[in-house]
């Protein structure tokens, strides 16, 4: 199989209803599905910033090299201990983009991202310790396992424990240094 071009781009007005369908459709984001969300939520955000805020942001993963479809989306929020301030980031594809090298490398480059535009020195991620897929792709992407936080998450009715993982400024990128980064 070809491998897909993959690009990181700021959110547009055309992507507002993958966020809906991401707040009403059961099961579309999988183990992230915490229920229903407003559907006209995306578009009030949309309104304020465009989805780039100074605490929280998106990007649209876009893949294809003629015809271009958006498979998923980015994000980032400011988290820290004390004075220190980091970036907690996430994914979230469409289901037909999945498991085809795309979810890595879009995470890659939003940490290579990150990491030119601002002095965070560290970048983390969490998953569900049985999301098998993601923690080899964020391993891939340059991520190191941390720990385990028991109890973290209150999913499908019970309290679940979560995987974090981290990379630094200093761990080398698994992106060839002539791939865009943008």
């Amino acid at each position: 199989m070809t491998e897909l071009s993959v690009r990181l781009r700021p959110v547009a007005e055309d992507d507002l209803e993958m966020f809906r369908r991401f707040a009403t459709e059961p099961g579309l984001i999988g183990l992230d599905w915490t229920g229903f969300r407003d559907a006209q939520a995306p578009a009030r955000r949309f309104a304020t910033d465009g989805y780039l805020g100074a605490e929280d942001s998106r990007l649209i993963v876009e893949v294809g090299e003629d015809e271009k479809a958006a498979a998923g989306v980015v994000s980032w929020i400011a988290t820290g201990v004390g004075v220190a301030k980091y970036w907690e980031i996430g994914i979230a594809l469409l289901p037909e983009w999945r498991g085809r090298g795309i979810g890595w490398r879009a995470q890659a480059m939003l940490c290579d991202y990150l990491f030119t535009h601002t002095p965070t020195p560290r970048i983390q991620a969490a998953t569900h310790p049985e999301n098998i897929a993601e923690q080899k792709s964020l391993e891939k992407a340059g991520f190191r396992l941390e720990g385990v936080l028991r109890s973290v998450e209150f999913r499908a009715g019970q309290w679940r424990d979560g995987y974090f993982y981290g990379r630094l400024r200093t761990d080398p990128s698994p992106l060839a240094t002539d791939e865009p980064t943008s």
